[in-house]
């Protein structure tokens, strides 16, 4: 009972979060167009200065982790492979790309590094974990949204350069390049900054879960169910079964074990709906993953975490 009190301490504060945006949304407060206003301001500036201020005020050689950055984007690859392969059990050529993105994509920033905060007051081994598969992410999306697609190569080019563009300026990786250097050069951090810092970062995790609740349109969960629900079969539980039990018997624990577990069994990000929009698809998949797995995580999340907690890892 000790370790479900505990699990449940941590995924649900994160889920009445994203109920009261629900709620706000439903009753006016907050219209689509805010909510997406949130969501970006949370992805350029609170979010990137947590990320800041959590590496900047460790030592370097502490926070970097070449072994778990590794593991993280071999999991990553994989995950990917695995979920190329089951693509192919849809006879329709033009899902299985929104059908991989939606299996291993997940929402690693914003409900990450809330799921860590609550646990250990800091982003942990979150940042890391973004390094390490992230990039790949947005990589991995742009080639698999363009299977079943023809007639769009000069569209689908230029997607692909906005996308390391993005990669390139995205401020979630520039603030943790920035700490890591900050860090690195061993350089304080002055009071008045850190109250600044603290104030800010503050922000992140209330508003963007907020926002991403607001967003939540429970209708859209309801297309293109059968692919729908084994995307998210695999993401909340397939790849959880399968990787968190190697990544014990590496020795990951604690902040690892919860940011690798965060890596694979969080909920689809509304990236997926966006990418395959611009890329030409119909995005009804994508969209009923993100709903799906976005209601579902309260309870797999917390089931996951109760089994961690119970063995002692976490």
């Amino acid at each position: 009972m000790e370790n479900l009190i505990f699990s449940l301490n941590v995924t649900v504060p994160v889920f009445l979060m994203m109920v009261l945006g629900m709620a706000l949304h439903k009753i006016g407060w907050i219209d689509d167009e805010f909510a997406s206003k949130m969501n970006q301001f949370v992805f350029r500036v609170p979010l990137p200065l947590l990320l800041f201020g959590d590496l900047a005020a460790v030592d370097f050689g502490e926070v970097w982790n070449p072994k778990f950055v590794l593991f993280c984007f071999v999991v990553t690859v994989l995950s990917i492979s695995i979920a190329a392969g089951i693509s192919f059990l849809w006879k329709d050529k033009s899902i299985r790309g929104e059908f991989i993105q939606a299996s291993y994509r997940s929402s690693a920033a914003i409900l990450g590094i809330a799921f860590i905060r609550n646990i250990y007051g800091t982003s942990g081994m979150a940042p890391l974990m973004i390094i390490g598969s992230v990039p790949l992410y947005n990589i991995m999306a742009v080639l698999v949204l363009s299977f079943g697609l023809t007639g769009r190569e000069e569209r689908k080019t230029g997607v692909l350069l906005k996308t390391f563009q993005g990669i390139m300026t995205n401020p979630i990786i520039l603030g943790i390049a920035a700490g890591l250097l900050w860090s690195a050069l061993g350089i304080g951090m002055p009071r008045i900054l850190d109250k600044m810092l603290s104030s800010v970062a503050g922000m992140t995790t209330p508003m963007g879960l907020i926002a991403m609740g607001a967003a939540f349109d429970i209708r859209k969960a309801f297309a293109k169910m059968k692919p729908a629900c084994t995307a998210a079969f695999i993401k909340l539980v397939g790849f959880c079964a399968l990787f968190l039990p190697a990544a014990v018997g590496l020795g990951f624990r604690r902040e690892e074990l919860v940011a690798i577990l965060v890596m694979l069994g969080s909920a689809a990000t509304v990236s997926c709906y966006v990418m395959a929009k611009n890329m030409g698809h119909e995005g009804a998949l994508s969209s009923s993953v993100v709903m799906l797995t976005t209601l579902f995580s309260a309870f797999t999340l917390t089931g996951w975490l109760y089994v961690l907690r119970s063995f002692g890892l976490i």
